[in-house]
Formats: structure tokens, sequence, C-alpha cells
């Protein structure tokens, strides 16, 4: 009760949760986690996080910090440990129209922050399915992707600063507004990726960007992927490089995608081996307007490269969004990747990147290993094409361990051999541990536990995430 107490003092007795009020907080949204907090506390403020920290530290406790609980690597599991949400630092503490930025706390969730970038004009290009419940923090802590890395980069690409308490509950103030700043080490990019290992982030200041005019959004059947990265490039070239998502859904996501949610219905009367959801973005008024005919000139680009394509035999069939209601039922298709996968056991998922070209190599690489070691084996890909991001993941015959620990093995062996990585956008957690020992480099292993120990002495701040022992 001492640390309940010295909790209570911190932030108010109400804000120290206990027993069966920490159950949403101790288990992922995933089901596949689920741990026991010492507690969970809810600070208002910056010094209320470092006045927490400081509490658990006393005591001798971990510290784990959790924002929208939409993780899918176990980054927020905690045996014993003081839990601190941040979904009560959810203020936006300024918008600026003409310097394009935002000032947020950690526990705003990312669709505040694009209702706040269109009030004024603006847009906050992060956009991923778990917008309605992914918080600023989380999405910094694991540098989240989605589907506008192509055109915007990953989170760590939109962040101009930083506020951070540190493992002795000591603050650093990184919330520069420069985009230009070259004195000393770069500290706000040590902590963006970190999963919490190094410090809790309580607030940041993040880059806006014009908001769209105008979409030209199509459903695209092409021959294979090779032909889909011919595709991308033609529009790349054609829009002047504001290709902003190129989103892969073979027949097996088709197909399962049939079966599991029939009211999205499927855009082509068969199901194409490579399907593509394209879509480029303009913010120049004269081509966001419509003409005597009513089309939107921007949507007329995409239009006449995939009329090229069709009549080169490089694009099989289209489907072109004339309305918000048809580019909605699209992007619906796409974002239902998550749920039409829940369900289906023994799995082994995966979140790899490899080059763009080499995305073709890896699936049939992958399936030809993978069907020899356990012929039968069913697999389900979605995939951010334009930036190779792919979730891989494959369900095999048996949940044997040694079965399913063989099957990533494999998966990562061609990662590898294609010069890619085991972890693009979902963090590592705990999930990704044992591929953490596996393929990082040593050296780069050496490097993070010597800043783990520079930061965390103690080793307290989210322990056992991300650095395997």
């Amino acid at each position: 009760m001492d640390l309940i107490d010295d909790l209570g003092a911190a932030v108010g007795r109400a804000q120290v949760l206990t027993g069966e009020d920490m159950a949403r907080y101790a288990r992922d949204w995933m089901g596949r986690y689920e741990g026991a907090p010492a507690a969970v506390v809810r600070p208002g403020s910056t010094d209320e996080v470092a006045a927490c920290v400081r509490v658990a530290a006393k005591h001798g406790l971990p510290v784990v910090p959790i924002s929208g609980n939409t993780g899918l690597v176990g980054g927020t599991m905690t045996n014993g440990g003081v839990m601190i949400s941040l979904e009560r630092m959810n203020r936006i503490r300024a918008v600026k129209r003409d310097a394009r930025l935002v000032v947020a706390e950690a526990g705003v969730i990312l669709t505040r922050l694009h209702d706040a970038a269109e009030a004024e004009g603006l847009y906050f290009p992060l956009w991923f399915g778990a917008r309605g419940s992914a918080m600023l923090g989380g999405v910094l802590a694991t540098n989240a992707g989605g589907s506008n890395v192509l055109r915007y980069g990953s989170t760590r690409a939109l962040c101009l600063g930083l506020e951070v308490v540190l493992a002795d509950g000591r603050v650093l103030n990184l919330m520069s507004e420069l985009h230009k700043d070259n004195s000393g080490y770069d500290l706000k990019n040590l902590f963006i990726g970190a999963e919490g290992t190094l410090g809790i982030i309580t607030a940041a200041v993040v880059k806006l960007v014009p908001a769209p005019k105008a979409h030209a959004t199509a459903t695209v059947a092409v021959r294979s992927l090779t032909d889909a990265l011919t595709l991308l490039n033609r529009m790349q070239e054609a829009t002047g490089g504001r290709v902003e998502a190129f989103e892969f859904m073979p027949r097996t996501y088709s197909e399962r995608l049939k079966v599991a949610r029939p009211d999205l219905g499927l855009p082509f009367d068969h199901i194409p081996e490579v399907t593509i959801l394209i879509e480029a973005a303009t913010t120049v008024t004269t081509e966001a307007t419509p003409d005597d005919t009513g089309e939107v000139p921007f949507t007329r680009i995409l239009e006449t490269v995939l009329a090229e394509m069709m009549e080169a035999g490089l694009v099989t069939d289209a489907v072109l969004a004339r309305n918000t209601q048809q580019r909605r039922a699209m992007w619906a298709r796409r974002e239902a990747a998550a749920e039409i996968s829940v369900g289906l056991h023994p799995e082994v998922d995966t979140d790899v990147s490899v080059p763009l070209d080499k995305v073709e190599t890896f699936l049939a690489e992958s399936l030809k290993r993978l069907e020899a070691l356990d012929p039968g084996l069913k697999s389900l890909t979605v995939a951010h094409l334009g930036d190779g991001n792919l979730h891989f993941t494959a369900y095999p015959t048996s949940a044997d361990k040694a079965l399913k620990d063989r099957v990533l093995e494999i998966v990562e062996d061609v990662v590898a051999e294609l010069g890619g990585s085991f972890s693009a956008e979902h963090g590592v957690g705990l999930s990704k541990l044992t591929s953490m020992a596996r393929r990082k480099d040593p050296v780069a292993l050496e490097v993070m536990r010597a800043l783990k120990a520079a930061l965390d002495a103690e080793g307290r701040m989210n322990p056992g995430k991300v650095i395997p022992a």
C-alpha cells in the first residue's frame, strides 16, 4: 500500500487503478499478452509523469508506458511494474498554421490530430486503420508507419521535437520547432522507436502538410508485382511524386476478405492474382476543380496512365473511384486486414520489409520453402508495396512450437538474403526479441545496450523489450 499511497500523492488517488480496474490495460487488444501490473497510474501532466517515475524508482519497480494499447508485439506487457497511462495527457497545445506544425501531448488520439489539422486547412499524414484509438506517444514510441509512408515517411520523418521523462524523473526538453538544428547528437531520434525503453515521451512537435484538394484513387488488377512497380513508377512520374499509397492485396487476401467480410464486396467479378489500391493526391486548385463534364482533372492523370498500361497488357482491369463513397469502399477493403486475419490459427505473423524490386522474390521463395517444410501450410499477405513493407502471415498445419519457430526462421532467412528487415513498422516489443538476437548486427546490439545502460542504469524503463538479454 505504500506504493499506492505514494502514487496517489503524486497524481491523486482516483487516478491510481488497482485490481479489476486494471484489466483493460493489462491485456493487449489482440489477446496475445496478459500481464499483472502492480498499479496503473494516469498522470495528467509531464510533472506528474516525472513524479510517478520517481515513485517507481523509490520502490525499485519497472515503469511501462501505455498509450492507445493498439500494439501488436507485446510492448506494454508487465508483471509487477507500474504502468503509466498517458491517456489524460490529451491536450493539443498549439496548431501553428503558418509554420505547419502542431504541438500535442502523448495521449492525443490520431483522429483528433487529423481533425485539428483539417480545421486549419492542413493534414497530419500519418494514416492507418487504428487511427481512432492509437495515440501520439505510442506511434512515436514504435515509429509507426501506415499507408502514407510512400510520400511522407514514417512517424520519425514527421517529428520535429519531443518532450521526454527520463528514468531518474528528469524532463528532457527537445521541443524544437526547427527543421534544421545541427547542434550535436540528434537525441530526439533515440527515443522515437525505442518503445519506452529509454524514457517516456510526453509531448511532441509534429509536421503538418497542405490538405489534399482531390484524390485520384483506383483498384487495379495487374499481371505481376513487376508490372505493379511499373504502374507505381509511371504514376510517380506523371504526378510529380504525389502517389500517397500503393497497397498490395494478393489472391489469398481477396479470398479471405470474401469469406470474412462479404458486406465489403470485391472490386472485380473475378479474383486477380495481384490487386493494387493506388492513391495520389493534389493540393492544386486547378487540378482539383471539376471541368464542364464533372470530371476532376487530377483523376484524369491516373485514368490516362491506366489506359496506357491496359493497352500494353500490363493492367488487366481497373476501377476508379468517382466519388468519396467509392473511395471509402476501396479503403474499407484494405483496412479490414487486421479484422479478417483474426481467428485463423495457428499463426505466425510477420512485419517485414525488403527492397521494392524484391517483394515478388520474397513471396515466391518464402512460400516455396515453407511448403517444402509443411505441406498444407496457408498464408495471408497484405503489403504497403510502395515502401516494401509486407504483413506476411503463415498458418502452419500444427501449433507445434518447434514448427512455428522454424516457419519464422525461414521467413527471416529469405528477408536477410534479400537485404531486408524482420521489423518494418510494428516495433519489436516482446514478439521479436528472438529475431533481434538472431538477426541484428552484434555491434549494433552492443551500442544499443550501452545507450540503455547510460540512460537507464537500473534497467527499469520497459524492461525486457526491444533489446534481447
